[in-house]
């Protein structure tokens, strides 16, 4: 699997390359942001690992400018911790994103979740279509319309409705939904699900401040209220 890491700082992109090589990736490296949009045309990576804060292009504009034509997962790698920088890479198209310092274990952990999601899903029998208010989840084709529109939603806002539309109505702590998303529940939860969560109610909720369908149930988790 080929990873483009786009970073400013070599000695983090020297650090992950050896450590991501030593794991059988294949590692492909840009200094800025012009350089990781033409890296990005050029190779086809199948996951990029993205900083903010880079010279000639933001990283905003990267994912935005990478969004035009790839659905590659998009992990934003970066020391900004204010929730509107992670709100914005959000909304941009990130898929995800981790606050330097990182535990190198929780990045690989995420990696292989992004993997797992990004690999083409063996055929079986049909799954159901899921609706809530004026929105249809259809869990085989992995199309979510509202009003009858079609509904983009990245990779980790939809295994996040996926999980909580496989089970309508029950309660699915956060600890399942780490270990569902990123594939362990050692990953701290450190604001990411209420993210996606609020992200996922602008999208599908009618006033997502007063949201009727994807409920929080307050120090335990989540609910997806059906009708």
């Amino acid at each position: 699997m080929k990873i483009l890491i786009a970073d400013d700082d070599p000695q983090l992109v020297r650090a992950l390359r050896i450590t991501l090589a030593a794991h059988g990736y294949e590692v492909i490296a840009a200094p800025d942001g012009a350089a990781a949009v033409t890296l990005a045309a050029q190779a086809h990576p199948d996951i990029i690992l993205l900083d903010l804060g880079m010279p000639h292009l933001d990283g905003i504009r990267v994912i935005e400018a990478l969004r035009g034509w790839t659905d590659a997962p998009i992990i934003v790698v970066s020391g900004r911790t204010g929730s509107a920088d992670k709100v914005d890479a959000l909304d941009a198209g990130a898929d995800d994103y981790v606050t330097k310092p990182f535990q190198i274990d929780e990045l690989l952990a995420r990696l292989r979740a992004l993997a797992r999601r990004s690999a083409p899903a063996s055929t079986g029998g049909s799954d159901p279509v899921v609706r809530f208010g004026d929105v249809t989840v259809d869990l085989a084709a992995k199309l979510v319309t509202r009003a009858g529109a079609p509904v983009h939603l990245t990779p980790t806002e939809w295994r996040m409705l996926e999980f909580l539309a496989r089970h309508p109505g029950a309660l699915v702590t956060r600890q399942t939904l780490l270990k569902d998303i990123w594939g362990t529940e050692q990953v701290a939860d450190t604001g990411y699900l209420r993210l996606y969560m609020s992200q996922l109610r602008k999208k599908l909720e009618l006033d997502p401040s007063a949201p009727r369908h994807l409920l929080t149930e307050s120090g335990m988790g989540y609910r997806l209220v059906l009708g």
